[in-house]
């Protein structure tokens, strides 16, 4: 089975990522690129990416014409989706596991704690839409 798990962050997420002290920024990083080549080694990994920062979102309409219209960056924005893994494990217990582990990453005081959603990955439409 395949399960998304999104890391969220706080709208200041980033900035505070930035204002971290650089030793805690590289224990950061160092820990999500190890992470990430675990699941990779283990077979599990599907995909993984990060996200740039909020402040570059654009959200984008069809307007009647079909021409796209774009809005952004929206300032009352509490969360973002700060990057995903998309795993192939054989229970959502292991991708609560996984999850949990990621929420674990370093930060400047200890691990962040960071809240990450899992969820299965569709197949395909649920049999009773087709």
């Amino acid at each position: 089975m395949k399960y998304i798990l999104m890391m969220n962050a706080p709208k200041n997420g980033w900035e505070g990522l930035m204002s971290w002290p650089k030793e805690a920024q590289r224990a950061h990083i160092h820990f999500m690129m190890g992470f990430t080549k675990k699941l990779a080694d283990a077979g599990e990994l599907v995909s993984a990416d990060g996200l740039t920062p909020p402040n570059e979102a654009k959200v984008v309409r069809a307007a009647q014409n079909g021409a796209p219209v774009i809005d952004g960056v929206f300032a009352e924005t509490k969360e973002f989706l700060a990057g995903w893994w998309i795993v192939e494990v054989p229970s959502a217990e292991r991708a609560y596991q996984i999850a949990a582990e990621a929420s674990a990453a370093p930060g400047p005081k200890g691990p962040l704690n960071m809240p990450i959603e899992v969820r299965q990955v569709a197949s395909g439409p649920p049999p009773e839409m087709l």
